[in-house]
């Protein structure tokens, strides 16, 4: 009996995100039966769109043990700058989707220089680049705000058979990063890094070149992310992406990703930004006080960490109680060897 319940606590522990996800739909889909048809969830999936393609982006640096508190303003700068340079050499929007993907990835390298060449604490350096970034773009506008071309709202407004284009950007960057992580060697070595650096670094990992790489990619995913959500409002102003950077880790922890390191997957942040998105959506729906929003959300990051803690202990537990079984063999003389 005690087995089948450890079982079943590890099952839950481990599935906590799906299972919180599946009460809030219940919930909501009863209070308000609109909230569960096709359009209010593809809503749903749309609006959380700019949060979880960030979230993917931060869950490689969360596997890696990090953290990016620079994501909020990577997302305000580098759509800006797209922006500036679609205004001034009359781009496409594609073609403005990768300068703000190319600004993203020169973003992430200054934090990455700062983080393995000169070996700051990732969080110094983020805290720092986040008032760094957003000050060097309020700098750059000298403006309120800045509108951009109609093309990014329509952009913004179209779809693909059907399926909003945000989402279709939102489910290419979840199937690459998904593909990187599980059936690729950098992937592997993101894992490895994050469970044990110095195991990776004797195993012949360059966990410099691997820890530089994740915050490259963290940064690229919240460009793209700032350039996701200015399509759909069409939009810049100096608070654009401001505190964004807690609802991209809360996203990326409520889908699995530990904040200890080596757990963590990309479909997990889909997961978890769905799921913010969807208590946003539901308080909505069913009337509630907009100013109860703030003390929901803090409880379901407080849920997911508190399963994180949960998950972490349990692994640890088990792992001692593994190597405690394994006694050492006893040689012909009874003397262990």
């Amino acid at each position: 009996m005690t087995s089948l319940a450890e079982r079943a606590l590890d099952a839950a522990v481990r599935h906590a995100t799906y299972l919180i996800f599946a009460a809030v739909l219940l919930w909501f889909g009863l209070q308000s039966p609109v909230f569960l048809m096709p359009e209010s969830l593809a809503n749903i999936v749309k609006q959380s769109s700019f949060i979880g393609i960030a979230a993917i982006g931060m869950t490689f640096v969360l596997l890696t043990g990090g953290i990016d508190l620079s994501v909020g303003s990577v997302m305000f700068l580098a759509a800006l700058i797209a922006g500036m340079v679609m205004r001034a050499l009359d781009l496409p929007v594609p073609a403005g989707m990768v300068v703000a993907l190319l600004t993203g990835v020169v973003l992430g390298l200054i934090n990455a220089f700062f983080i393995v060449v000169l070996r700051v604490i990732p969080f110094i350096v983020t805290l720092a680049t986040l008032f760094l970034f957003r000050g060097f773009g309020i700098w750059l506008t000298s403006s309120t705000q800045f509108d951009f071309p109609p093309a990014m709202r329509a952009f913004g407004l179209s779809s693909i058979l059907g399926v909003p284009l945000p989402i279709v950007v939102f489910a290419a960057f979840a199937l690459m990063a998904h593909v990187v992580l599980a059936h690729t060697t950098f992937g592997r070595q993101v894992y490895a890094f994050g469970n044990d650096p110095e195991a990776a670094r004797k195993s012949g990992v360059k966990i410099a070149w691997v820890q530089a790489r994740v915050y490259v990619i963290s940064s690229a995913c919240a460009a793209v992310a700032g350039f996701v959500l200015i399509a759909q409002i069409g939009r810049l102003d100096a608070g654009f992406g401001e505190g964004r950077e807690f609802d991209v880790i809360a996203a990326a922890v409520l889908g699995g990703a530990s904040l200890m390191g080596g757990s963590g997957t990309a479909l997990g942040a889909v997961m978890g930004a769905t799921l913010i998105q969807t208590v946003k959506m539901g308080l909505v729906f069913t009337g509630v006080n907009l100013y109860l929003q703030p003390i929901l959300q803090g409880a379901i990051i407080f849920l997911a960490v508190l399963a994180d803690g949960l998950r972490n202990t349990r692994m640890r537990s088990r792992l001692r109680r593994t190597i405690r079984t394994v006694e050492p063999a006893s040689g012909p003389a009874g003397r262990r060897i």
